[in-house]
């Protein structure tokens, strides 16, 4: 499975259709590839809370539609990385209607998955007092041309919560996606829950971060791809970049398999297993 993550800079100059454009033009750029990744709220402006109600989107928007279109050029699954998305006639259980949603459409431009973030990051500003929170695990087969491997959908923050994992493992993930806009302030730690969270739960991780600086936030970039023993296959710099590898799903049984640690589990699964 041939992967590509786009690492995306950009900066607080640039607007929400021209970003949109270049971003098109990147995905488009990714041919040959069976899986493309985005970074998180990249449309919206991660750390721009206050340009969040102007940049809103629903999963059938502008945004989602442009990246759609380029996934049917190409003949590639693609994560879109997350939205800031306000549906119509959806309040949502604390009346803030937004949510920090990731879509993944299939080859054909289709949406297969919705994914709205379960840990909002802020300590009570921000994401918390601007978005509701995800109540959904979300784990599914990937689509041809990527399929090969069960993936598990994760964004950014949730990746200091291991019990998501767990339960993103207990369906049976094999591979996690982790769409992020990771400041640099913080990038150690995001490089070493990237590979934690692949050597517990024997999985590939795909970490896809934001570079440049927006509102006076420094992106961290070093996107990753982790082997399900923790080791790094690539790993980009820290500014705008694609990363392209390639990854055998067989990987995953077989070292499962050589190395069964999953099997001495002794606490049940929180959420229940495999259907």
């Amino acid at each position: 499975m041939r992967i590509a993550l786009i690492q995306l800079e950009y900066a607080d100059g640039e607007s929400v259709p021209d970003r949109t454009d270049r971003v098109v033009e990147l995905v488009r750029a990714q041919a040959g590839h069976d899986l493309v990744v985005l970074p998180e709220m990249w449309s919206a402006g991660a750390f721009d809370y206050r340009g969040w109600p102007d940049r809103t989107q629903t999963v059938d928007g502008e945004v989602i539609s442009r990246v759609a279109q380029a996934a049917r050029e190409i003949g590639a699954v693609v994560h879109a990385g997350s939205i800031a998305e306000a549906p119509e006639n959806e309040p949502g259980p604390q009346g803030r209607g937004l949510w920090n949603t990731s879509v993944l459409l299939d080859a054909a431009g289709e949406r297969i998955a919705r994914y709205r973030k379960m840990h909002r990051f802020g300590f009570g500003n921000g994401e918390p007092r601007l978005m509701e929170a995800g109540e959904e695990v979300v784990v599914l087969d990937l689509p041809a041309p990527a399929n090969g491997l069960r993936a598990g959908l994760s964004t950014c923050y949730d990746l200091r919560f291991p019990e998501l994992y767990r339960a993103q493992l207990d369906q049976g993930a094999e591979l996690f996606v982790v769409p992020a806009a990771w400041p640099t302030a913080r990038v150690e730690a995001w490089r070493l829950l990237l590979r934690a969270r692949a050597v517990e739960n024997q999985c590939f991780v795909l970490g896809c971060n934001t570079a440049g600086t927006h509102a006076r936030t420094e992106m961290g970039g070093r996107s990753a791809v982790i082997d399900p023993r923790g080791e790094i296959l690539a790993e980009a710099g820290t500014g705008e970049e694609v990363l392209s590898v390639e990854i055998d799903p067989a990987v995953v049984p077989e070292f499962r398999e050589q190395f069964p640690v999953l099997a001495d589990r002794r606490l049940p699964p929180i959420f229940g297993g495999v259907s």
